[in-house]
């Protein structure tokens, strides 16, 4: 880390540690209580939170906005993943989680779900914290990549971002000593009030947390989902349809590199204005696919009118995850095989599910290609072609 490109001291300062083979470290400042907004922010904030009013208002109109919070998580939590360089495509994790499969990438997605629903699950006896947060963290690394380094655990050791040692990285997060005292002030922070817009509040949390980096892996999964679940404990969203991540994979670089500008030269307000813009673009992307995936439940359910079985509730299958198989089915419904197959048969007729070739070893399996396009645009399923 090149102490030379630091110039700012607002946010934070490079130290070099002690000894003969001491190193550069940054050591950020606490989180300001006041900041001066231009009016082009305050601007941006106002239209952050007006498009997340409207999905919210979306998510009240929807009749079961339950079904769409699985389908939006697993998006967010494989553009997360995707984000950290896990390689894994959209059908690949509907497929696991059709079939009860995890393994290898997206082990780390479906983990990322669970310490989602886990981190949800918790708000409602213990607030955001850095004890939540170690056992989201837990949940996150649990078998797989990372889980060898202290899951659940804050760090004890130096950790550092790029290059192979923190000699050659591109960022060293602060030493352990004031990793602490920030960690500290951090939680503070997160509970007590400012004059800040909420949104605000969000994007200076995030940014500290990414740099104070308290774990020896996984800080950028588990600082994402924090946002998540501030959106959630502040009630500034009822409904979790807002998730960050496809925002920050679809920029990823300058992700990256206004995170570091703020370090470097005191470039705040401009992560502030990119945090702002991702929250209004996300929010009104998730509204028009939630008018699309709503439209078409109508229209499934409409093809369906005066069919007295089950298959309806298939449907709304369907809508959590596109990818069906009659294992799922029959688990979910609590019914037998051959009446799974029997509601299967029922929806292909409609023209709602066809029948795609698995994976070798793989039973068979339906998809619903209009919901999987709504759900992923532009990206077919890569695991099997129509039968």
């Amino acid at each position: 880390m090149d102490p030379i490109l630091f110039v700012a001291s607002d946010y934070g300062k490079v130290i070099k540690t002690a000894g003969e083979h001491g190193y550069w470290a940054f050591r950020p400042a606490p989180l300001p209580r006041r900041l001066e907004l231009p009016l082009t922010t305050v601007n941006l904030a106002v239209e952050a939170a007006a498009a997340v009013g409207r999905l919210g208002g979306a998510g009240r109109l929807i009749p079961n906005p339950h079904l769409l919070i699985q389908p939006y998580l697993s998006r967010e939590a494989l553009a997360s993943s995707r984000i950290e360089g896990t390689e894994a495509s959209m059908s690949d994790v509907f497929d696991a989680q059709a079939s009860l499969t995890s393994e290898g990438p997206v082990r780390e997605v479906t983990n990322y779900i669970a310490a989602f629903h886990h981190g949800l699950e918790r708000l409602g006896s213990l607030p955001v914290s850095r004890r939540l947060l170690c056992e989201v963290h837990n949940v996150l690394l649990d078998g797989a990549r990372g889980q060898e380094k202290l899951p659940g655990q804050v760090r004890s050791t130096q950790n550092w971002i790029g290059g192979s040692d923190v000699n050659s990285a591109r960022f060293v997060p602060p030493v352990v000593s004031d990793m602490e005292d920030l960690l500290t002030d951090f939680e503070k922070f997160i509970h007590e009030e400012t004059e800040l817009p909420d949104l605000v509040e969000l994007a200076l949390i995030h940014y500290q947390f990414e740099t104070i980096h308290p774990f020896l892996d996984g800080n950028g999964r588990l600082g994402r989902l924090l946002v998540a679940f501030l959106l959630a404990e502040r009630d500034i969203l009822p409904t979790p349809l807002l998730y960050l991540s496809a925002w920050f994979e679809r920029h990823k670089s300058a992700y990256y590199d206004h995170l570091q500008a703020v370090r470097e030269s005191g470039e705040m307000i401009e992560w502030i204005e990119f945090f702002l813009q991702g929250v209004a673009v996300m929010a009104i992307e998730a509204v028009t696919q939630a008018e699309q995936l709503t439209d078409l439940q109508r229209n499934f359910r409409a093809r369906l009118q005066g069919d007295r079985s089950r298959s309806i509730e298939v449907v709304d299958l369907i809508f959590e995850n596109p990818v069906v198989t009659t294992g799922r089915i029959a688990r979910v419904l609590e019914t037998t095989p051959q009446s799974a197959l029997n509601y299967v048969n029922k929806l292909v007729d409609a023209q709602i599910l066809t029948e795609v070739r698995g994976a070798p070893g793989r039973g068979k399996r339906w998809i619903s290609f209009d919901v999987y396009s709504a759900l992923v645009p532009g990206e077919l399923p890569s695991f099997g072609d129509p039968i």
